[in-house]
């Protein structure tokens, strides 16, 4: 028996992966590129399974049409659920449910972003670039001489955890549920000690915010903020505050408040519709990237299939049920 599902906002080579993959699970795949709305539900038509993608934020409006259209499963192709009301979701009879994917994307491209900042590389690449092979002013630090913080040991927490041991540096961890033997400490011993504090908890109506005005003071002067979590995990008025008076070393920032509709696009010689992010983006210690850090081909591959097969765990579930 084939299973069928509506394939939402699906990227090209997203599509070559699910038309080579669903075959082989007796899958059959309704493919859009369009990112499921109001307009376009009734694609889903038939399937009770449908998959989206993170990158649009799915209106209560297009929930309850989809719903309508039959639909009870919801896979989205991204750890983080904030860009949908599971509420809203739960009440419709709609279950949702993220993918697994390899830690190792942003795991990796967590701890480039920190030997970038420690080494102000983008200050180095952007003199290189016209031709100015001075060296900086300020001399770069070792990553084994620092203390880094890790808040949010899940499975890419601990997969950063396990990077940094082999640099030798000292690492302090805090999370709800510790789940490695980094040493876990409260999250404001944490701030008060790391040079670095990289940030790897789930975007939830508790963790808005993590680092506010407050716990931004209480971080070490001159220490570095990661982030490739979610951009809310940071007060980012408050985070601006505290790089421009010096208070705080730099940031290496994935993803940011107000990203939606920016991040993704090609906005050149336009003005950007987000003053913080205009902010950040002037001042000389803080390296921006376009929420990327999952972006490698096997973490793709992961996303593909592991939402094929979420789809098929909810159909069989469902027919026992």
């Amino acid at each position: 028996m084939t299973t069928g599902i509506t394939v939402f906002g699906c990227e090209p080579d997203e599509d070559v992966l699910y038309r080579e993959l669903a075959p082989h699970f007796g899958v059959l795949p309704t493919i859009t590129a369009a990112a499921v709305s109001e307009a376009n539900s009734d694609l889903a038509v038939g399937n009770r399974c449908i998959s989206v993608g993170h990158k649009t934020r799915i209106t209560n409006a297009t929930l309850l049409d989809l719903s309508r259209a039959g639909v009870e499963y919801i896979s989205t192709r991204s750890i983080g659920y904030n860009h949908l009301d599971l509420e809203f979701a739960a009440r419709l009879g709609i279950f949702v449910e993220n993918v697994s994917y390899s830690p190792d994307s942003v795991a990796d491209y967590t701890l480039l972003l920190m030997l970038m900042a420690i080494r102000d590389a983008r200050a180095m690449v952007r003199r290189t670039e016209v031709q100015d092979y001075r060296l900086g002013e300020v001399r770069g630090r070792e990553l084994h001489d620092l203390v880094i913080g890790v808040v949010g040991t899940g499975r890419i927490g601990s997969a950063v955890v396990n990077r940094l041991r082999g640099f030798g540096c000292r690492i302090l961890a805090h999370d709800s549920r510790p789940t490695t033997s980094a040493g876990y400490v409260c999250l404001d011993e944490l701030l008060r000690l790391s040079d670095i504090v990289t940030l790897h908890a789930p975007l939830t109506a508790g963790t808005h915010h993590l680092l506010n005005r407050q716990r931004l003071k209480q971080m070490k002067p001159g220490a570095i903020v990661v982030n490739t979590g979610r951009g809310a995990l940071i007060d980012t008025e408050a985070l601006i505050a505290a790089l421009e008076d010096g208070r705080l070393g730099g940031a290496a920032l994935d993803v940011v408040e107000g990203e939606e509709g920016i991040f993704y696009a090609d906005h050149g010689g336009k003005v950007i519709d987000n003053g913080s992010l205009r902010r950040l983006q002037k001042l000389p210690n803080v390296m921006i990237s376009p929420h990327t850090a999952y972006y490698t081909d096997r973490a793709l591959r992961d996303t593909v299939e592991n939402s094929l097969v979420n789809c098929l765990k909810f159909e069989s579930r469902s027919q026992y049920a």
